[in-house]
């Protein structure tokens, strides 16, 4: 019979126990080894079996047991002393207190999803875990952050396959109880609750549980509440599902709910109030909002407002490709904003000009996410070198006039959490090799461009270490597959075969990730028989194993999925190449240090960062990547691979994937294999285990989190703060004023003539000209601009690369018409063909670029007098 009605019966520790309760509440334990270990060693089995959840860990310890615990001395010390070292963790001074005054005293950091634990599962792919370890090294590092976020009942998909391979989904429903996390709670007890007015008087409440992340809180907004009707209920029922409304409410809820959810936080606790607002994709962009009319609500209008939110605000980009923005019909955003609706106060045309893709070839009945988090942002970035590029021209169209070059968006190159992706056993190689302290501080706070305590560590420890954690995967690789084909209908008497996949002394390839089809699931597959040489090849073979889930809308990538499955089930070839389903933090965390080779073949430059493959080189895995997101930016030739691209233009789709996977098995044939297997006059691998050295020497400390978020404190979030303190009432009403007034003024600046005291076309490496302007200024003031020299090399059709610029000085004016002359110098610092020109930008102490207005003046390109001087 089936229960009309489930909930959690919790069990009540003996009172020497009570602070297993605290130290399953506290998210830390997911990456701190000690805590692990004491919870394991509660009830072994049991560990296993709630698959390391500790707080289902203790709702199935019987209470036998607990008494026992209770009574035994040797457990009650380690428990004290794991409780201890949480309490001076969570409270004790660290990186950030170190550091110089003027710091925010708190940052806001919004995700539609957070990878903090599998036990917390709230996540899909890269995005997600990318949030995870942003908190987690920001509590490693002291940095106080506010992690907002939904909480989602059904959270991301399981997968199995069909006996056919076709992917299937599952919801499991999440009940929150038997989550690690607690409701946030008024004073006098009561479930604390934010709410968003909806169209037609309803209204879409949400409770807020809290998941403590180390030091920093995970703020967590649930609809599913007994005041909401049905479909409000269900605006936080799965990631990423549901129609164009559900998803806005949902970017509602997590905009405008989230910045009620922290002034609701730090009211009942006394958290300092957020300086810093940092969005984390354009989901939460709504934030932005609901900050101007708290501000409108303060005496502000509108545009006040708007400056003073953009200053404490930063926005970071993650697509490069439009096609992976949220994008919303006008007229939608329109009917749940106004009188009727949220933010009855303001103006639904401002509202709705903030998402305009006013550009060339912009959709005007579309409200874009993206291009509003931009607007309400003073800085953005993007995730690594390469994407901050492709995201400058991506989004150029906002700043007009300007070079992609200099559009105002910076690039922070993504990490990835050390202490949650590195196998234990590697950890204690370290340790071992350092102390345990020394890498510890070398895993989270990082600092140093190299980890030289690596070169010491003998071959024969690296060799031993590589394969007993190659060994462990192909264990869990067995365990996983034999349980995915009892999910497909197999029989037990049918599955002898398992214990025979994979081998521990085999090259072993991992290639694991979400699968839409920029990705390639199957560029392997290009030239099947290459491939199944590789895998049984008699001397050298490889074996593979893959996972990763397509969106459940995407046949495409189903459809890839089941090719790779069929391709994987093949007798001939099913001991050397799996295709494991379901993947997760769980799955990653034994895939990466096992495997040799972490495969990575997009199209580039559609892979903004991809952190997987640093995950894998903190375990000494090599990769052998496409030229693209952080391997685009930190290859060399000493620890790994790059496959070239056929990217030239015009390529055919088809075309360019054969070229790049026969680049695939070159590499894997000639230069990948051969140096795995050869062995040196110790019986080593020499030569792979100096490149595994290589990669953890010189890739570890670039890869860290904890460089992630220092570079975003002292880039980002220290200028933000310090924009933000210095926007009070009167400055924003003064930018917002003197703004407005550089714009309606604008059309009247003019560069009119240029002059040089160059007397020929050619010059010598050294010489500095004079240069002269005269200068149309309209309505504005040298005060409200800066005239600058912008010169460098060019190319065959007289564009400037590599600008450098020289403000010039205002020599007199204005005269009868108005006009003002600057002068200044421009020196010849390169040989080969160079030019100039002259611009001028609006100048104002609070802007953060020049280029904050997208508003540029440029000399006439009208017949006659050339207006800068080529030299070539």
């Amino acid at each position: 019979m089936k229960a009309i009605r489930r909930f959690t019966v919790r069990p009540v520790l003996p009172e020497p126990l009570r602070p297993l309760s605290d130290l399953a509440r506290n998210l830390r334990w997911s990456w701190h080894a000690e805590t692990r270990d004491l919870f394991q060693s509660v009830d072994p089995e049991r560990w296993a079996a709630s698959e390391a959840d500790p707080v289902r860990l203790l709702g199935s310890v019987p209470t036998r047991r607990l008494a026992e615990l209770a009574e035994d001395r040797r457990f009650l010390r380690r428990l004290h002393a794991v409780v201890d070292d949480l309490n001076d963790y969570v409270g004790g001074d660290r990186w950030y207190q170190s550091q110089t005054a003027g710091l925010p005293a708190a940052i806001a950091y919004f995700s539609p999803e957070f990878g903090v634990t599998a036990a917390l599962p709230q996540y899909s792919g890269g995005l997600g875990i990318l949030a995870g370890d942003h908190l987690k090294a920001a509590s490693d590092l002291g940095v106080p952050l506010i992690g907002v976020g939904l909480l989602y009942r059904h959270g991301y998909f399981r997968q199995t396959l069909s006996r056919e391979g076709w992917q299937q989904e599952h919801y499991p429903v999440l009940d929150p109880n038997e989550l690690p996390v607690a409701l946030l709670k008024e004073a006098d007890g009561s479930p604390a609750q934010v709410s968003l007015a909806l169209p037609g008087g309803r209204q879409l409440r949400a409770r807020i549980w809290l998941a403590q992340v180390g030091r920093v809180p995970l703020l967590m907004l649930d609809s599913d509440v007994e005041e909401n009707d049905l479909g409000e209920r269900g605006v936080t029922d799965r990631l990423y599902g549901g129609g164009s409304e559900h998803r806005l409410l949902q970017e509602m809820l997590l905009g405008i709910g989230g910045v009620r959810a922290v002034r609701t936080y730090c009211r009942l606790t006394g958290h300092p109030a957020p300086e810093v607002f940092h969005t984390n994709e354009g989901h939460a962009g709504f934030l932005g909002l609901e900050r101007i009319a708290e501000l409108c609500d303060q005496g502000l209008d509108f545009d006040s407002g708007l400056e003073a939110v953009r200053a404490g605000t930063v926005f970071t980009t993650h697509t490069p490709v439009p096609a992976g923005i949220d994008r919303f019909d006008r007229e939608l955003v329109a009917r749940h904003f106004g009188a009727d609706a949220e933010l009855p106060r303001m103006d639904v045309g401002r509202i709705l000009n903030l998402g305009m893709e006013t550009y060339p070839g912009g959709e005007p009945n579309l409200f874009n996410m993206a291009v509003m988090g931009l607007r309400l942002a003073q800085r953005a970035n993007g995730v690594s070198l390469l994407h901050g590029q492709v995201s400058r021209e991506m989004f150029a169209g906002l700043w007009p006039g300007f070079d992609a070059a200099e559009v105002p968006i910076t690039s922070v190159t993504n990490g990835v959490h050390a202490p949650t992706w590195v196998a234990p056993e590697v950890l204690r190689l370290g340790a071992r090799q350092i102390g345990a302290q020394r890498t510890e501080d070398a895993l989270t706070v990082g600092g140093s461009d190299r980890w030289d305590a690596v070169a010491d560590i003998p071959d024969q420890d690296v060799w031993e270490l590589r394969r007993n954690l190659r060994e462990q995967l192909v264990t869990e690789v067995r365990e996983r597959l034999r349980a995915s084909w009892r999910q497909r209908g197999a029989g037990t008497a049918e599955l002898g075969w398992v214990d025979g996949v994979l081998d521990p002394d085999v090259l072993t390839i991992g290639f694991a990730r979400r699968v839409p089809s920029y990705k390639r699931l199957t560029l392997m597959l290009r030239d099947r028989d290459r491939l199944m040489d590789l895998l049984l090849h008699p001397e050298r073979p490889v074996q593979i194993v893959v996972a990763g889930k397509a969106h459940p809308a995407d046949d495409g990538g189903k459809r890839l999925v089941q090719e790779l499955v069929r391709f994987a089930d093949d007798p001939r070839v099913r001991h050397r190449i799996v295709f494991l389903p379901d993947y997760g933090m769980a799955m990653a965390q034994k895939l990466y240090p096992g495997c040799d080779i972490w495969l990575n073949n997009p199209l580039r430059p559609l892979e903004a960062c991809g952190t997987s493959g640093m995950k894998a080189a903190l375990n000494g895995c090599l990769n052998l990547s496409v030229m693209d997101g952080w391997w685009d930016e930190w290859f060399q030739p000493d620890f790994g691979w790059a496959i070239p691209t056929a990217d030239g233009a015009g390529t055919d789709p088809d075309h360019r994937d054969d070229v790049e996977a026969a680049a695939l098995y070159d590499l894997l044939e000639q230069r990948v294999t051969p140096r795995f297997y050869e062995r040196g006059q110790g019986g080593l691998p020499d030569r792979w285990i100096e490149m595994v050295r290589q990669t953890i020497t010189l890739l570890g400390p670039k890869v860290l989190a904890g460089r992630m978020v220092r570079e975003y404190v002292e880039r980002l979030y220290a200028p933000a703060a310090l924009a933000h303190r210095s926007m009070d009432p009167d400055t924003a009403g003064e930018l917002a004023v003197w703004k407005a007034r550089v714009r309606a003024a604008w059309p009247a600046v003019t560069v009119d003539h240029v002059e040089t005291s160059a007397a020929t076309a050619t010059a010598e490496l050294g010489t500095t000209l004079g240069l002269r302007v005269r200068v149309g200024l309209g309505d504005l003031g040298p005060d409200d601009v800066e005239v600058q020299a912008v010169s460098g090399r060019v190319d065959p059709e007289d564009r400037i690369a590599d600008a450098a610029t020289v403000p010039l000085k205002p020599a007199g004016g204005p005269d009868a018409e108005g006009r003002w002359v600057y002068e200044g110098p421009l020196s010849l610092d390169r040989t080969g063909p160079y030019g100039y020109t002259v611009r001028i930008l609006p100048a104002h102490r609070l802007l953060a670029s020049g280029a904050e207005l997208g508003l540029l003046a440029v000399p006439s390109e009208e017949p006659g007098e050339a207006p800068g001087v080529l030299l070539r």
